[in-house]
């Protein structure tokens, strides 16, 4: 595919999610839980279509001008178009167009809905995998970019390495965090103590994180 900063681009938008539907083998980008735009794969797991939403007059007019531009594949032909991801769509265009797509689903969602979405984004960015909230950490912004940011290779990992909570959640098991692991907390949670908690207080830190992860 020729975008290849389209997985960026879309996930740095506020309150954005992504999963793959496996029975239609479609990477879905999301927003309050509604998708936006698709990434349809073929049988050998290469994109060929993104999909995305668009309000019905602009698409059939893009249509007419781009031969790259379709009625939406598996989807309302009227509400919905694909583009093919080799194509000469521009590459500002494109960007445009998701734009538009996420803008007309996220205001579908009621006012307070809307609200409610937005509200949560700063949480979900800040969340690492493991339930701690890096935007309350000493070092967040100064010698840490945060475990989502980094990859898990923050400040207190080996030297180019991630945290062994990150490389076991994220990186081995493929979740988006340790909240879809049915043995939190775990044996890695623990030998990752930090020293500076007493007993008393690490407990209590695992469960305020366990807590977190229950809500996002």
């Amino acid at each position: 595919m020729r975008y290849e900063w389209l997985d960026d681009f879309l996930m740095n938008k506020p309150g954005v999610t992504k999963d793959l539907q496996k029975d239609w083998n479609w990477i879905r980008y999301q927003i309050g839980g509604k998708m936006f735009t698709a990434i349809c794969l073929g049988g050998d797991d290469k994109p060929y279509y993104i999909t995305l939403k668009l309000d019905p007059l602009e698409g059939d007019f893009l249509r007419q001008q781009y031969e790259d531009i379709i009625p939406g594949y598996y989807m309302n032909k009227i509400h919905w178009n694909s583009i093919k991801p080799e194509g000469v769509v521009p590459d500002e265009l494109l960007k445009d167009l998701l734009d538009k797509s996420y803008q007309l689903v996220l205001s579908g969602f009621s006012k307070k809905k809307q609200k409610e979405i937005l509200e949560n984004v700063t949480l979900t960015e800040t969340l690492s995998c493991c339930g701690t909230d890096c935007k309350k950490c000493g070092c967040y912004g100064m010698m840490c970019k945060g475990c989502n940011e980094s990859l898990g290779k923050v400040f207190h990992a080996p030297e180019g390495q991630a945290c062994p909570i990150y490389e076991c959640s994220v990186n081995r098991n493929k979740y988006k965090g340790c909240g879809e692991c049915n043995c939190v907390p775990c044996d890695i949670w623990r030998k990752t103590k930090d020293p500076a908690f007493s007993d008393e207080e690490f407990e209590k830190n695992i469960q305020e994180r366990v807590a977190r992860l229950e809500r996002k």
